[in-house]
């Protein structure tokens, strides 16, 4: 989807607000931004003050689109006040989640929604230096990203003394290697600062002690593009779009088989079902629904007997999942549920950074147990042993990419046991059987 009609097509359920510029002719240009409504909610946050503005977006139920869902707002007032250090704000831009790719046309399409969110949050918490940090992948959005940063710069909204207000704030961006890891925030920061993108011992956390030993915030970017319609909206409205404790719209990315893929933006607490079957356009060929990974490849899979949920973070976790990053995948009856895992935990083994050992060795004997035994090498045991191999990884690492590995594994293990039964029984895939007897 590269051009501006895959994401302006729509679907009569989604709700326009990050996306509300997507489509306009030159719409990552200053001046189309500032016809419609840019950098306005910058002067109005310059007006209220730094508390005011963090209020107004914790009182707008804006939680991290990034996949943890805590609340912006709250987050935002854990930097402490009266400290001799620099403060920073890092708009983490390394979308990496298997997928995911929503970020993506917000940097593409619309950079200075991002931008003016960052300035905002700095505004906030009093920094006066921010960074995005982008995808290594992303490269061609550097250039974009970049130019906007420059327009923003020779408008007055970045550098020293914003409107006549003051405040200082410069902004630049930095690119990764393409490091899933470095999705993670304290890996991030260790990227940023230079260093291997390993993950840091929590606590102390970022919002006091981060980049440089000093207090930041490290926000994603869906979630800080959100902040100049919350100002603008102000905070009841915008958390009236949403279900209690999930204010606003969420950018949902619908891939796998599913007959209108795409990124759409619907209220959150939308139905799952009706995404799939209205939104998405149900599954081609009119085959049945096998499960969904609700929020990306990281989290646990849902069956098609658990699909009627309102997606938002709480009630997905009381089902046993999570949103995540929005992204949903589809998978249809004819998917082999040992592939769909050996794909998920092969990702996963490769991006490891290693320095956890339950997660460096887990990760890797996931990966090799299940080639094996989709390759027919299989023995009684195997299930078992990959169940417990993914508890011994779960919650024993520095950071959430065992978990990431090991949380699909065990909901597919569980959900789907009848299908590694049946790879023992034939020796072999029955999907693959299948599929060569068809064709």
């Amino acid at each position: 989807m590269s051009d501006y009609q895959s994401y302006t097509k729509g679907h009569p359920a989604e709700v326009k607000v990050l996306t509300r510029r997507f489509g306009v002719p030159n719409s990552a240009s200053i001046d189309v931004s500032i016809e419609h409504d840019g950098y306005k909610a910058l002067k109005k946050a310059l007006e209220m003050g730094p508390e005011a503005v963090i209020n107004e977006v914790k009182n707008s139920g804006l939680r991290g689109r990034g996949g943890a869902g805590f609340n912006t707002g709250m987050k935002w007032s854990f930097v402490p006040k009266n400290v001799p250090k620099p403060k920073y704000i890092v708009c983490n831009a390394d979308e990496s989640e298997p997928g995911t790719c929503k970020d993506r046309p917000l940097m593409e399409y619309d950079p200075h929604q991002v931008i003016e969110g960052i300035i905002i949050g700095g505004f906030a918490i009093g920094a006066h230096q921010g960074y995005m940090y982008v995808r290594g992948e992303y490269r061609y959005l550097l250039d974009i990203v970049d130019r906007a940063i420059e327009e923003a710069y020779q408008r007055g909204y970045l550098g020293k003394n914003i409107l006549g207000s003051g405040f200082d704030f410069d902004l630049a961006t930095h690119t990764g290697a393409g490091a899933y890891e470095c999705g993670e925030e304290t890996a991030l920061l260790n990227s940023l600062e230079g260093l291997r993108g390993y993950p840091r011992v929590k606590p102390p956390f970022p919002a006091v002690v981060g980049l440089y030993g000093c207090p930041t915030i490290i926000n994603n970017v869906e979630t800080l593009s959100n902040v100049p319609a919350i100002l603008l909206m102000g905070a009841e409205a915008y958390a009236k779009l949403g279900t209690p404790k999930n204010g606003g719209t969420r950018l949902f990315c619908l891939s796998g088989h599913i007959n209108r893929p795409g990124v759409y933006e619907l209220p959150m607490g939308f139905p799952l079902r009706r995404m799939i079957e209205e939104v998405g356009g149900g599954i081609p060929g009119g085959k049945k629904l096998k499960c969904v990974i609700p929020g990306g490849s990281s989290c646990p899979v849902l069956t098609a007997g658990e699909i009627d949920v309102p997606m938002d973070f709480d009630s997905l976790a009381r089902i046993g999942s999570m949103l995540g990053s929005g992204g949903v995948v589809v998978m249809d009856e004819d998917t082999c549920m040992v592939k769909a895992l050996l794909r998920i935990e092969r990702f996963y083994a490769h991006e490891s950074c290693g320095w956890c050992i339950p997660c460096r060795e887990g990760t890797a004997w996931l990966q090799a147990l299940l080639t094996r035994f989709h390759d027919g090498e299989g023995i009684a045991q195997d299930p078992d042993t990959a169940l417990d191999v993914s508890f011994n990884i779960l919650g024993k690492t520095l950071c959430p990419l065992g978990d990431a590995a090991a949380l699909p594994a065990i909901s597919i293990l569980k959900k789907f046991r009848s299908e590694f039964e049946e790879h023992l029984k034939l020796g072999a895939c029955p999907y693959e059987r299948k599929a060569v007897a068809v064709g």
